[in-house]
């Protein structure tokens, strides 16, 4: 029996600023971000925020490998600490209404990182925060323990001991070995309660929210209505925030912008939809934001489903889909340009970006043909076979996404002329990551990877091997594709342990040319980020890599 815990939002990019890349690709000259940025002072007291989610999650726990997806990170970037925020660059600031400072302290003998955290910072239950939250963190994800399912071992397998400094506010990390994305960690913290056992990580956030430490507090949740409030915590510590709620509320897409147009939501992310774009603009009093976002839209294939478990196969159904089409396609009416992504780390627009694809860029239906051939799969008549079994490959999509089913059916023309037959399946859009994708239970997906200022440290589980557990058990974490090698994993162990930028840089576009003959994640552009938002709203929009500031969030005077 095999399994597989796996992570929705850990990935790729770092600072998304307009330079060149090595490659020497002229930048692209796109927004960063477009948030309606407004002064407190501006900003109403009270007020309701009504905010559209893809799904209506149940597992609340970001660490958790059921709970690091996007709608998830949305509502806890509300109530949980960090020790850094980004900008819409990427470039990171302390956020000192949780830390004061944090700094390496120590590179010799060993890498050692000193936080001192506000005293001010208290959980909802009263507790301080401490060094003992940031402790038990990290005993709860480095891996040590299986019976933690968490999303991402990281950096956390990488420190030695957590250990309290001069105070309980005072917290000092020691590596084992350098890390270079230190500055990752701890985001989001969750209480030590949270990570005290293997049935409090993975039980204790499921349809509960038991303490928080932000400008928001946990109000309540209506199952029937697929909503969760959020209410102005009256004991915040900082500026307390403008909005008395959020009302967060998981529809599908199609009904999302309905109740957008409806005047029933506030602000909702439209994706990548002409169509729905084109409604949202049209509503009254309403505004699109749109922005460089920090995701791409690939298509991931199962490195463990019978007929893709051969390398060869994989390459040839990569070399058999037109990635322009797709792209083309995907984009139609967005008003972005289409550039296809040849990097699995690293934006288009980023400094260190090249295009690693090489043959694998495709299409090559002549090749794809020969790798399918020394593979077994022969054409008997319009589908190929081997051992009477025919080539047909699940392309598993959510319900009530048009452009999933699009995708879906541009690859399925494309793929038949190369024999392949592909049978889409549409299966309810809650349960597409947590029934089918995670555990494995599909051939290929499409889907998009939401990424942070930390290309590799955020990426490596994605893309990393598999550790065999017990008899035939891998468990492959993060890694969806449930595909990898030994010298995928140490390429990326060395740019995440490589302080020098420009050989992290080197060392990162030789572990993706290394990804793309793997092909477990077969990118296709980077996605913009365009928002519908109530034109009265401040703050809140197409944020690209921003983390938003949710206590000045609000409508403008």
């Amino acid at each position: 029996m095999k399994r597989a815990y796996a992570l929705l939002l850990a990935l790729t990019t770092a600072a998304c600023a307009a330079q060149p890349g090595e490659s020497g690709r002229p930048a692209a000259e796109v927004t960063a971000a477009d948030l309606n940025l407004t002064p407190r002072a501006q900003i109403k007291t009270g007020g309701t925020l009504r905010w559209g989610l893809t799904e209506y999650p149940a597992q609340w726990n970001q660490n958790h490998i059921d709970g690091n997806l996007a709608n998830v990170k949305t509502v806890m970037d509300a109530l949980m600490p960090r020790p850094f925020r980004a900008d819409e660059h990427g470039a990171l600031t302390l956020d000192s209404d949780y830390v004061t400072s944090a700094d390496v302290t120590k590179t010799t003998p060993k890498q050692v990182v000193t936080y001192t955290l506000n005293p001010k910072a208290r959980w909802s239950t009263g507790e301080p925060i401490t060094w003992a939250d940031y402790a038990a963190q990290w005993k709860a994800l480095r891996g040590a323990d299986p019976a933690f399912h968490v999303a991402n071992v990281t950096g956390y397998q990488d420190i030695a001991s957590v250990a309290k400094g001069a105070n309980d506010h005072q917290v000092v990390v020691t590596f084992t070995r350098p890390f270079g994305d230190w500055r990752s960690l701890f985001a989001p913290l969750y209480p030590r309660s949270a990570n005290s056992s293997p049935q409090a990580f993975n039980a204790g956030w499921v349809g509960k929210i038991p303490a928080t430490a932000g400008p928001f507090r946990f109000g309540g949740f209506d199952t029937r209505a697929k909503t969760l409030t959020l209410a102005r915590d009256a004991k915040w510590w900082s500026d307390p925030a403008k909005l008395d709620s959020i009302v967060f509320r998981g529809l599908e897409s199609d009904a999302r912008v309905a109740a957008f147009a409806n005047g029933e939501l506030d602000v909702f992310d439209i994706g990548p939809s002409a169509a729905d774009l084109s409604r949202a603009r049209s509503a009254s009093g309403a505004v699109v934001r749109q922005a460089a976002g920090p995701d791409f839209r690939h298509f991931t294939f199962n490195g463990e489903s019978p007929i893709l478990t051969d390398v060869r196969v994989r390459q040839a159904v990569a070399l058999g889909i037109d990635r322009a089409v797709i792209a083309k396609s995907d984009l139609k009416g967005l008003n972005w340009p289409v550039t296809l992504l040849d990097n699995h780390f690293l934006m288009n627009s980023q400094q260190g970006y090249r295009p690693n694809a090489d043959e694998l860029a495709g299409p090559d239906l002549t090749r794809a043909g020969a790798l399918l051939d020394a593979a077994g799969w022969r054409l008997s008549g319009k589908v190929r076979a081997k051992g009477g079994k025919q080539l047909d490959l699940r392309f598993v999509i959510p319900s009530g996404l048009q452009l999933a089913r699009s995708e879906g059916e541009i690859t399925q023309a494309m793929l038949a002329k190369l024999g392949v037959k592909l049978t889409i399946e549409t299966v309810p859009s809650n349960d597409f990551f947590t029934k089918y994708v995670i555990p494995g239970n599909y051939d290929i997906a499409p889907f998009s990877y939401v990424g942070t200022p930390f290309p590799v440290s955020a990426s490596y589980g994605t893309y990393a091997n598999g550790v065999r557990a017990q008899g035939d058990e891998i468990v492959w974490n993060a890694n969806l594709g449930r595909s990898g090698n030994a010298e995928i994993d140490a390429k990326l162990k060395a740019a995440m342990a490589e302080l020098d930028p420009e050989k992290a840089v080197k060392l990162i576009n030789e572990a993706d040319r290394l990804v793309w003959r793997e092909v477990n994640v077969l990118p296709l552009y980077q996605r913009p980020q365009t928002v519908a938002v109530n034109a009265g709203l401040a703050n809140v929009g197409a944020r690209g890599f921003r983390d938003l500031d949710y206590a000045d969030i609000g409508f403008k005077s």
